[in-house]
């Protein structure tokens, strides 16, 4: 009996190892009872060989040959016969389940690829079979979705696998979920996708990496369109009311935020999504999900403006241009509303920053009205050149900043350098007692963009970079600004030849520390007279060898970017956001700062034929026809004069040439008069000129000319 007894004792031991998942191979027993000593708990290797049951290992993914040629063969074949038996049974197969999907997907079957590099998968041929997909009958992609979801199912509980990665990673590819009728199994793919370890996430990030730059475009259009059709239906009734649904919100969000993260590192970025706003602008207000943004800040409700990798630079820059408006009409009101409660005369020119400046002391002249206005900066600008009678409705505002952009840059007034390498401006390393003039150019800068006016500034775009770090200017005043990290690639769109010696440095062979005979001291001219700076606490006695060179080129590019020009940059920083301290900033990339503040050099007069209207002339009139032969065949320098003629900038809008609405207007008046235009409004106004002679003589005497404002 005793011996019966511990049979059974071992057999449902063995039992219990087996069905219970929550024990691990060499976990011991529990005592079978409190009063059993401890050298007699079980544990499986005691078991008699009789009793023992083989614990479940890794499954082994079957063998699966077939070959993207093979496959696209069986395609053709299906395509042209009819007969869709082969190709029924290899979707039917491969999408059965996550073992099944490594088997025809993965390079090599039980090869383990679990590193960050490599996924393993065949790429070209899970596009070939996705790209065949949607060309098969419906009862294949039923039986593709069919199969998705008894794999969802049967593969949710239970620790995740490389392979179990690669399935998700194979499967959010999947073209079905374009269709509104696949999205209740998108959404649960997106649910577990959501749910795995930040390591999982971390592989899946440089998986999307490798990915083409079209494929990754599809990928992130597909979960984009998911989210805003079951935001915004077509049909009130389409999908159930966000509060009954919204369980698949935080999980689209974080899957958006993987493909963000793939995205970033990316350069330049993979992604515009022109098609994504033509799916969505016209249901989605900006703003309102912009204020949403500021005012839940990280929670889980969701927001594009989470995620503004997936805005373009025109909507951001509508962002920016309606919370500067708003910003207007709120300093407005406070100055309007401080008057009359004083019960003083309201002057509608307290409503503006009337900034009044003679041309012949125009730099002192701003100077001076800024730092004095320094409360009114947020109101909308309006110009005055004195003794001129111009009345500025745009037109002057941007001849202003055209003309004091020219000469705070001018190479004899020392503020900038100009590196002709580069192409591009520079701040002065010199240093004194008042920064205020860097101040200025910020406040410059700020007001353009607050102001949506281009301007002709060269600043290469690790500027930009250090104008976003940090992105709002913070709380404690003697916390640093502008120290954006700087390498060797940002040094080398500033200096490229001193980059190119570094870099020769860098890579050198031989004996560095006689051969170079350098320290960490650095030389640097300033107005004349060249001066030493230490790299680091007595650097001018530390040589540089070939262990420490890489740090030598590390302190000296920080040096030269960061430490040299502090005070300069601390200064234009402080200039700039005194103007833009707003938290749309967070929403711009470096090169989509330098957009906003220059426009776009690119000029497409052909772009800005078709966008053109007219009035008192069409496009068919003779004249109009010879005005844009003569344009069109215009050197580049003189389409640049034309749009400063017309528009009062020779910079393209970020919106582009549509957006400045350029118009040309006839005016009645003899043929010997000069074309006329109105800057306020981007107009031109072209008298009836009966040739193209004549016509291309008076436009470019007109806008070789176009200096100055005057009334008829």
């Amino acid at each position: 009996f005793c011996r019966s007894f511990k049979v059974l004792l071992w057999t449902l031991a063995a039992f219990a190892l087996v069905f219970s998942p929550s024990l691990v191979r060499d976990q011991e027993l529990p005592p079978i009872c409190s009063n059993v000593r401890q050298k007699h708990r079980l544990s499986i290797d005691t078991l008699p060989p009789e009793v023992k049951a083989p614990f479940p290992s890794d499954p082994i993914i079957p063998l699966r040959t077939k070959t993207t040629k093979e496959f696209q063969e069986d395609m053709e074949h299906a395509l042209q016969s009819g007969d869709w038996r082969e190709v029924r049974e290899f979707y039917l197969t491969t999408f059965d389940s996550f073992i099944e999907i490594n088997a025809a997907f993965k390079r090599e079957a039980n090869g383990l690829f679990n590193t960050i590099e490599d996924s393993g998968v065949n790429t070209k041929f899970v596009n070939a079979v996705y790209d065949a997909l949607l060309n098969t009958p419906q009862d294949i992609q039923k039986s593709v979705l069919k199969g998705i979801i008894n794999s969802l199912l049967r593969e949710w509980k239970g620790p995740r696998t490389k392979d179990d990665l690669r399935a998700y990673f194979i499967l959010v590819q999947n073209p079905q979920y374009s269709s509104t009728s696949t999205y209740v199994i998108y959404a649960h793919l997106l649910r577990q996708i959501a749910a795995l370890s930040e390591a999982d996430h971390h592989f899946l990030v440089h998986w999307f990496k490798k990915l083409s730059a079209r494929r990754f475009r599809q990928l992130v259009e597909r979960l984009l369109q998911f989210i805003s059709t079951r935001l915004f239906p077509a049909e009130p009734d389409e999908f159930p009311p966000l509060s009954k649904c919204a369980w698949w919100i935080p999980s689209a969000t974080k899957v958006l935020s993987l493909f963000n993260a793939a995205n970033s590192v990316s350069s330049p970025p993979i992604m515009s999504f022109t098609d994504f706003y033509n799916i969505t602008l016209e249901h989605i207000d900006f703003m309102e999900d912009y204020r949403s943004w500021q005012n839940y800040g990280n929670s889980n409700r969701f927001s594009f403006c989470q995620f503004p990798f997936i805005l373009s630079t025109v909507v951001k820059k509508a962002i920016i241009q309606k919370d500067s408006e708003q910003q207007m009409i709120s300093q407005a009101r406070q100055s309007l509303v401080s008057k009359v409660s004083r019960r003083q005369r309201v002057d509608m020119n307290l409503l503006f920053l009337n900034i009044k400046v003679r041309r012949a002391q125009l730099l002192s002249d701003s100077l001076d009205e800024l730092t004095r206005k320094r409360c009114d900066l947020k109101k909308k600008l309006r110009v005055t050149f004195v003794g001129e009678a111009g009345l500025d409705m745009g037109g002057l505002t941007k001849e202003w900043f055209l003309l004091l952009v020219r000469q705070i840059f001018h190479t004899d007034y020392g503020m900038f350098t100009y590196m002709k390498d580069s192409r591009c401006h520079w701040f002065s390393s010199w240093k004194c007692d008042n920064y205020s003039e860097f101040q200025l150019v910020g406040t410059l800068m700020g007001l353009a963009v607050y102001n949506s006016i281009a301007l002709d500034i060269h600043f290469p775009l690790y500027c930009y970079r250090k104008l976003l770090t940090p992105p709002t200017v913070p709380c404690d005043q003697n916390a640093l600004v502008g120290m954006a990290n700087a390498t060797l690639d940002d040094l080398q769109q500033i200096m490229p030849e001193l980059a190119h010696g570094l870099g020769e440095l860098l890579s050198y062979e031989g004996n560095v520390e006689e051969d170079f005979y350098l320290t960490f001291q650095v030389f640097q001219e300033e107005m004349g007279v060249v001066k030493s700076y230490n790299l680091k606490p007595g650097g001018d006695k530390i040589p540089v060898t070939k262990q420490n060179r890489k740090e030598y080129v590390q302190l000296y590019v920080d040096f030269l970017l960061n430490k040299s020009i502090y005070k300069q940059f601390a200064a234009f920083y402080h200039g700039f956001h005194s103007v833009c301290a707003s938290d749309a900033l967070m929403l711009l990339r470096p090169e989509e700062v330098e957009m906003l503040v220059c426009g776009s050099p690119e000029l497409d007069m052909s772009a800005l034929q078709k966008a053109a209207q007219y009035e008192g002339y069409s496009k068919t009139d003779a004249t109009v026809r010879c005005f844009w032969d003569v344009v069109l065949a215009f050197p580049l320098e003189l389409q640049k004069k034309l749009l400063h003629f017309a528009t009062g900038s020779d910079r393209v809008p970020v919106g582009g040439m549509a957006d400045l609405n350029f118009k040309i207007a006839k005016i009645d008046v003899p043929t010997d008069w000069l074309p006329i235009s109105h800057t306020c409004f981007n107009q031109i106004c072209l008298p009836p000129y009966r040739t193209r002679k004549e016509l291309k003589q008076k436009l470019t005497i007109a806008i070789s000319n176009a200096e100055g404002f005057g009334l008829e």
